[in-house]
């Protein structure tokens, strides 16, 4: 395994701290840096940007041991995420960390969802390798978007497209998504990117489409780069212009196209939507019959009483923390 440099002491807290919270899972980013230099990137947001060689923040062991005793963890129910946030999980000098850190999870015994997002290569032998994993639910998310222009996305989106057909040709217990993002109006939204994305579709278990998140930082970062705005206002959520997403819903109609992450990963795998979604007619309204009928078949109000449970328990977390 190729030995990664230790983070450095001045690491902002928000990327030594690795397990983070969030609303989807607990995100586990115990490798920090990237060279792919792609504009949108969120690591604008944790001020490590310029960290282009990637660090190791704790070992692949310490780090599974943070994860499985954090506060929120359940085993086998929480949705995990992998070096989701500061690097590229598929780079040479990380990939052997990341199948450590999914080996390591897999030796519990754990039957958790975990996901590993990546854009970059991934060879007939990782995949050999993910699937000898027994009892943790693997999703790989190719992220592809069509972007040509460098400055915006200097990674080739051939690398996503061959990942995909590898996957396609080699996986069977571990599935993919075609991860269509981000589409941004005037840049990859032209109907020869949407039939190419529907050719690509052909390759994944399921297609999850989103849009641009458009933060000041990743705005500053584009002009600077001499990029003109994307569009006219930053957001907190992603931005996806409603005919945009009347073209490709209409382009990808019969086929297994999801607006929410978890919603593509649920049937991918067979199941139920783990994050809450079913009934939102905004998101549903797309989803194929037969994961509707899935979902409403497992779906439960929780008790009140235990919705006050884990209310507290967030509040007595919360509290130590701000203390």
């Amino acid at each position: 395994m190729p030995v990664l440099r230790a983070a450095p002491a001045d690491l902002p807290h928000s990327l030594r701290n690795v397990v983070e919270y969030r609303k989807s899972g607990l995100s586990l980013n115990h490798v920090v840096g990237c060279p792919l230099d792609c504009g949108y990137c969120v690591r604008h947001l944790f001020q490590n940007f310029g960290m282009k060689q990637p660090h190791l923040v704790v070992s692949d062991s310490e780090a599974v041991d943070i994860l499985t005793n954090h506060w929120a963890f359940r085993a086998d129910t929480t949705p995990i995420q992998i070096f989701n946030r500061a690097t590229e999980p598929f780079l040479p000098s990380v990939k052997d960390h990341l199948f450590a850190t999914l080996e390591l999870l897999d030796q519990r015994g754990l039957k958790n969802s975990v996901l590993v997002i990546t854009r970059w290569k991934i060879e007939a032998d990782d995949i050999a390798r993910l699937e000898r994993l027994k009892n943790i639910r693997l999703t790989i998310l190719v992220t592809w978007s069509g972007i040509e222009d460098a400055r915006v996305e200097p990674v080739d989106s051939a690398h996503a497209e061959n990942s995909l057909r590898v996957l396609h040709d080699h996986a069977a217990r571990t599935k993919a998504i075609l991860y269509w993002r981000p589409l941004i109006a005037g840049l990859n939204d032209t109907d020869n990117h949407i039939g190419r994305a529907l050719a690509l579709s052909e390759y994944a278990d399921a297609t999850v489409f989103t849009g641009l998140f458009h933060r000041a930082e990743i705005r500053a970062h584009l002009r600077e780069a001499g990029v003109a705005d994307l569009y006219p206002e930053i957001a907190r959520r992603k931005i996806l212009p409603a005919e945009i997403e009347r073209r490709v819903t209409e382009a990808f109609a019969g086929k297994a196209l999801f607006r929410k992450t978890s919603c593509g990963v649920a049937y991918a795998h067979g199941a139920a939507d783990y994050n809450g979604h079913f009934g939102i007619r905004e998101i549903c309204d797309i989803c194929p019959q037969q994961q509707i009928d899935r979902c409403a078949q497992t779906h439960v109000k929780p008790e009140v009483s235990r919705v006050r449970e884990l209310a507290a328990l967030a509040k007595l977390v919360s509290n130590q923390h701000i203390d």
